[in-house]
């Protein structure tokens, strides 16, 4: 069965009026979060008279492309998206780190974590833009309104309507949801938005044609033992070259090209320069032993070349009575582990079930307290825990190993098992909720404190990196 693609239903007002109309919920933005958040409302209060505004003709492209275990979750179980996923995009095998110490390095010498076996859970490696395509064909086929393509001109919050003017309609709605993505309309807005200063990071990405297999049998041929190493595919995972202050991803699409980008911590690395950004990133990724091995005959895609740079950013305050923000409209820290759909899960179901509670006539104000109070806490100790100078020791295969162990272990422990036993309550619970949060955060703040205090101590003695070279380490899997 061939599905067709939704085109928003169109109005022919006069170009000088505007026609007012009114909503239950207007959502700004189509993409994964205001999908979610639009098909998880229309489940849990069917009657809701739901807008979507998004301003692109098509989707473009995303920075990572890669699911976790998590996200996998929201997206299997609560979305009920197994068969799309299973049909049109990768199954995903794990993730894998490559050390080397320098440019001239023996591939077969460079340094590998990863998985050994297959994945025990269901992740994906995904093109977003044809997700977030098909999530907002969703939308529209559960009933929700969709006009495409259409720019946000105004926003107003009056007490409890609030009003949306686009092109050269406005309307009204009870509940303002938005979805904007790093666009941040509302936390821009009223003030909300802040950078995160202590993590200058930015990025450059690109697909590219022409990528090796990791698992051909040319590579088995010329690197036996790397070959028999590992009993699952590599070219499902997303693998990483690591360096000192930046990391770059490899990710294998369906179709056969390949996303790879470069994030990097603009206080330890500089990307050289070059003739373009293409070229650079191109010419960076060939500078790493296993890099030269893969790209060595691979092709930038034209025109699909993209960058940010301050990356990271938050919102101190994230809803009120009458309006939410979900996904990246409420903050973004780094791609490293791919946790941006992690928080477009948590966000998107949380602001429905809020919205939907409301509209049913519940009082959601202890709700509303709970998402402003626990969205900067989850941010702030996700930012510590996991990346707050993690540039200085990634590239040090010795430290990145520790680090890679614990940081797993901790996700799976707290956060992968508890919503595989009970998503539609878990999804409700921001991580590092609560007094056991805030222990499980201290110890992991302090595990990282340490490793950053070791990487610095190791490049003033000049033994950074002291063991990049001849040993590899591939684990049996997380349960």
């Amino acid at each position: 069965m061939v599905r067709k693609r939704c085109v928003s239903e169109t109005l022919s007002p006069s170009s000088s009026l505007q026609m007012e109309l009114d909503y239950d919920v207007v959502i700004v933005g189509g993409a994964f979060s205001g999908s979610a958040t639009a098909l998880m409302l229309k489940r849990k209060h069917p009657a809701a008279r739901v807008l979507i505004i998004e301003k692109s003709a098509e989707f473009d492209r995303k920075v990572g492309e890669s699911t976790t275990e998590l996200s996998s979750c929201y997206m299997t179980r609560l979305l009920g998206l197994t068969n799309y996923l299973g049909h049109h995009h990768l199954a995903k095998q794990g993730l894998r780190m490559w050390f080397a110490n320098r440019p001239d390095q023996p591939f077969d010498d460079c340094v590998e974590l990863g998985a050994k076996y297959q994945a025990r859970l269901p992740t994906f490696q995904v093109d977003r833009s044809t997700l977030d395509q098909h999530m907002l064909d969703d939308t529209v086929a559960a009933g929700c309104k969709l006009r495409r393509p259409a720019k946000v001109s105004a926003l107003e919050l009056e007490g409890n309507r609030s009003y949306v003017t686009y092109d050269t309609y406005r309307v009204s709605t009870r509940w303002l949801v938005d979805a904007s993505g790093r666009g941040a309309l509302l936390a821009r807005k009223l003030g909300h938005f802040h950078q995160n200063l202590e993590h200058p990071i930015n990025a450059v990405w690109a697909r590219f044609t022409g990528v090796k297999d990791w698992d051909s049998y040319e590579w088995r041929e010329k690197f036996r033992d790397y070959a028999n190493a590992c009993r699952t595919s590599r070219n499902w995972a997303t693998n990483h070259l690591m360096g000192h202050g930046w990391w770059c991803w490899i990710i294998p699409l369906r179709g056969g090209d390949v996303s790879a980008g470069i994030v990097y911590d603009s206080r330890i690395f500089k990307l050289p320069e070059g003739p373009s950004l293409s070229k650079r990133l191109r010419a960076h990724l060939l500078s790493h032993p296993v890099g030269a091995e893969i790209f060595g005959g691979a092709q930038v895609i034209e025109h699909d070349v993209h960058a940010f740079s301050a990356m990271p950013y938050w919102s101190a305050k994230v809803c009120d009575d009458g309006w939410i923000t979900v996904g990246d409209a409420a903050g973004f820290i780094d791609p490293l582990y791919s946790p941006g759909l992690d928080f477009c899960s948590y966000t998107s179901y949380y602001a429905a079930d809020l919205v939907a509670r409301s509209l049913a006539g519940e009082d959601v104000s202890s709700g509303i307290s709970y998402y402003n109070e626990q969205y900067p806490v989850t941010y702030r100790l996700w930012f510590e825990t996991l990346y707050k100078d993690k540039y200085y020791y990634m590239g040090d295969a010795e430290l990145m190993a520790a680090a890679l162990l614990l940081d797993v272990g901790m996700y799976f422990i707290g956060l992968v098992i508890p919503v595989y036993k009970d998503p539609e309550r878990e999804f409700l619970r921001l991580p590092f909720e609560g007094t056991p949060g805030r222990i499980v955060g201290a110890m992991m703040k302090f595990y990282n404190r340490r490793l950053v205090t070791l990487a610095k101590r190791r490049l003033t003695k000049g033994c950074y990196g002291r063991r990049n070279a001849g040993w590899r380490e591939l684990y049996d899997g997380f349960v």
